[in-house]
């Protein structure tokens, strides 16, 4: 399923100047057409019906299925949940567009919180203009536990695909790799699983910190996609200090 999505914000390149900001939240991105919920990817979302109930019918959103700010995988695990109930009542789909075309980001918002009143799972995103610095509003965010920001320029128009009117703002940069090979450990990790050989942008690296024991017996398998972070790339193209952060989820 296609959906608007954003670059990454460059200082150097991006002039953001009275844009709108918003924290970047980490949860499960989630589309509703007005009946069903979908994923990212296009698969099916199945809440309990006393929760998909609180959406108003024939409502189009674009948000994220969240339940707090380090809580990703206990997401992931009570939105995977089919048969058992592992906490619906908890998640809180925090909405922040509505994919209407050839309407302004303003005009879209003010659609967004009358479609949100009176729902107990719906919450529209606050979105603000500021006169600090983007590394200011940053750092406020991540004082606060949140993984970075969001920004999305005035006026701008729903799109289904990668657009520069959304940018992401996070204190690392993270891309989505392929996983190549394992690697065997050496000292204490011997045994086990070492680093990750990946595929990314045309490049081959390896990935050799980030993961934890389990991870490490048990490795992301050969042919997924994980997601990593890093600081920079080298002149080569190649991310510096790469590190694992999960299994890209397919929810």
């Amino acid at each position: 399923m296609s959906c608007l999505l954003a670059h990454t914000y460059d200082p150097n390149k991006h002039n953001v100047d009275d844009w709108f900001l918003s924290e970047k939240l980490d949860g499960v991105r989630a589309l509703f057409d007005g009946e069903f919920l979908f994923s990212r990817t296009g698969k099916k979302i199945s809440p309990p019906a006393y929760w998909i109930e609180q959406i108003p019918s024939g409502a189009l959103l674009d948000g994220e299925l969240f339940l707090d700010r380090g809580k990703f995988q206990e997401t992931v695990s009570i939105v995977r949940s089919v048969k058992v109930d592992k906490g619906w009542d908890k998640i809180k789909y925090k909405v922040f567009d509505t994919p209407i075309p050839d309407t302004p980001f303003e005009e879209r918002m003010e659609m967004v919180d009358e479609m949100c009143k009176g729902s107990k799972v719906l919450e529209p995103v606050t979105h603000w203009k500021t006169s600090h610095t983007i590394e200011n509003e940053l750092n406020i965010v991540l004082q606060k536990g949140g993984e970075g920001l969001m920004l999305r320029e005035p006026q701008s128009t729903y799109v289904w695909k990668r657009s520069k009117t959304l940018l992401k703002v996070k204190r690392f940069f993270d891309e989505e790799a392929t996983v190549m090979s394992h690697i065997e450990g050496k000292g204490k990790h011997e045994g086990r699983l070492g680093a990750i050989g990946v595929t990314w942008n045309g490049k081959l690296f390896k990935i050799g910190t980030g993961f934890d024991d389990k991870e490490r017996e048990n490795p992301p398998p050969i042919g997924c996609k994980v997601t990593f972070k890093f600081q920079e790339l080298t002149n080569g193209g190649i991310p510096r200090f790469p590190v694992f952060m999960r299994v890209r989820e397919t929810i």
